[in-house]
Order: C-alpha cells, then structure tokens, then sequence
C-alpha cells in the first residue's frame, strides 16, 4: 500500500496563525507537525512511500519534507490550483497506479492502520472510510415530558462522521475520472456506496480525533500533546510527575505490543480502563488482563504488553520516567 495525504487546503480559516506556512506544517509540540504525525502513523503501518497532494503552498511543504523522511520514501503530485479532494486524489492515483491509504492532511486522529487495512481488504470492496462518533460542541439538555430531565456536557453523539483516512483500489479510478473535481465526500462516495462498494472502520473505546480547521481547533492538539508522546504501538501521556511519584496513560492499539523491557528501579502498578490483552514475561508466561484488571510491576521485571482490543491503562509509579531499559524491540522505527 502506498500512502497520500491531502495538504493542498486554502486553510482560509487558519490564516491567523500564519500566511506563509502551510496548515498541516502547523507544529503540535516542538518539531513535530501535523504531517509528522501522519507520517509516523503510515511508518508504523509498515508503508513504504507516502504522496504529499499539493497545491496552496506546495513548494513550501517540499522544501520543509524532501525527498525522505521517517525512512519513507516522499513524492509529491502538485495541483496549479485546489479543485477538491477528488481531483487531488485522482491526480495522486494515477500517478501510483496502485492501492492507497488517503488522508486528509489537517487530521490528527489515533486510528490502527494496519488493522484497517486487514479489514478493507478482506471485504473485498473498492474503498474504506475511518468513521468515528462527533462530540457535540454544546450540552445538551434532555427532556421528559413538560420538564427538563438532565443536562449533558458535550456528549459523544450517536451518529459515525466521516473521520478523514480512506483505503481505495486503483479499480476506484475510472469513478474519480468521472466526476474529474469536486471533494470526494460529495461524488464519488455516494456513488460507491449506492453501489454496495464501500466499507467502514471504527475504533474500539473514545480515540482522539479531531479536525484542525481553525487555530482555536490546533490549540486544543497542542494541549494534548505538551504531555502526550506518540509510539508505533499507541501513545504514552504523562498526568503527573514530581518527587512524590509519576502518573501516566498508556493507550495501545489491538494487535499491537511494547517493546519487551525492564526498570531497575521504577515499580509500577497500572489500572485497565479499557480492552483486553495480556502481559507477557521474559520466560514466556503470559498473564491476561481486561478492563479492571490491575497489574503490578517490579523492578527488573522483564515484561511486554500486547493489546487484543485497544487498551487504555491508568500507570501509577515511582518518579524515574527514563528508568526503561529495552531488552526486545518489535518496531524499526520510532521518534526520538
């Protein structure tokens, strides 16, 4: 598979934030942009090269990118001027003649790849779209009768969004010649799924979303990621740290599992809050876990562990968060 991302956006809403660097080069934590975190989802998906669909600012985004980053291969298809994400991706399409993951280039999502991509090519369809629930912006009140029940602060609601990853087959093209401009959200889609061509893929449990459409929306991402630190498996956020101890978040993706490692002197005990999986130790033993379960780790305790659904665990230790000595490694690429 071949990755593409759609970074060719006037961002006319953005224009607050800067006139001369392009939205998705926007920086969600020091040196660390909003296409670096794609990229880094499609290198941990084992894709091999990406395509940049430019046009706004194109020349800029290659100038910053090159020709390799994150051991993948870049190329860039440039647009004279946006007609929309089909045209975009038709043009990127025909240049690759191959099957693609897309995403559209302001997104910043935790969503498994690998695990969308298993499920998009065993239903045999031409496309797959990321779906995920919308938080509402607002409470909401609901209502019983002549009388207000209850209140709701910003619930998740019960309808899927189109959540901006796709899988397509090159056989989608002559769908996109079709209709040559326009987004693909409003052609070729609903022609696709009128056909019975299109699948879906969602996540287990609440993972993070969210468009970046204006500077209010990005600051939201920053403040997430001032203590949040991406991994090929999931993603590790710190809650607390002082002298007294240290408090984390661990969120690891179904399939997937940390590096086989040890501490020689943090002791941990860690709560799961969501999904199932299993700890396994240097001698081979496993020890399964679900939701509740807790988990306590010793020092110089060999142990990796593997998620069967997305699991989300609660870490309470002593305060050495470098204290990580890493005896196996699963992944060849991860950010410093």
């Amino acid at each position: 598979m071949i990755g593409m991302i759609l970074c060719g956006g006037l961002g006319k809403r953005f224009r607050g934030v800067s006139q001369d660097t392009p939205k998705t080069l926007s920086e969600i934590k020091p040196g660390y942009t909003i296409t670096d975190r794609q990229l880094f989802q499609y290198r941990s998906a084992g894709v091999e090269k990406v395509v940049l669909l430019t046009a706004h600012l194109g020349e800029k985004i290659k100038e910053v990118l090159g020709s390799e980053r994150m051991g993948m291969k870049l190329e860039y298809v440039q647009e004279d001027e946006p007609r929309g994400t089909l045209n975009a991706i038709r043009l990127g399409m025909e240049s690759v003649k191959d099957d693609v993951i897309v995403s559209n280039g302001d997104v910043v999502a935790d969503v498994n790849l690998g695990k969308m991509q298993e499920g998009w090519q065993k239903s045999g369809l031409r496309g797959s779209i990321f779906v995920t629930h919308l938080r509402s912006p607002y409470g909401i009140i609901e209502l019983s009768g002549k009388r207000i029940k209850a209140f709701r602060e910003k619930p998740l609601l019960s309808q899927y969004i189109n959540a901006g990853f796709y899988c397509l087959s090159k056989d989608v093209l002559p769908v996109l010649e079709k209709f040559k401009v326009g987004n693909i959200e409003t052609t070729a889609f609903p022609e696709l799924a009128a056909k019975g061509q299109l699948t879906y893929y969602r996540e287990d449990g609440e993972p993070f979303w969210i468009s970046v459409d204006t500077p209010k929306e990005l600051g939201t991402v920053t403040k997430e990621y001032s203590s949040r630190t991406d991994k090929p498996w999931g993603y590790e956020k710190v809650l607390k740290l002082d002298g007294t101890g240290m408090e984390k978040l661990l969120y690891l993706m179904a399939g997937h599992r940390t590096s086989l490692h040890y501490h020689n002197v943090r002791d941990e005990k860690l709560q799961v809050l969501q999904g199932s999986g299993w700890a396994e130790y240097e001698d081979g033993k496993r020890k399964s876990f679900k939701k509740g379960s807790i988990i306590h780790i010793k020092p110089k305790m060999v142990h990796s562990f593997v998620a069967r659904r997305n699991v989300l665990m609660q870490e309470k230790s002593t305060p050495h968060p470098e204290d990580v000595v890493r005896v196996k490694d699963f992944y060849d690429f991860r950010l410093k």
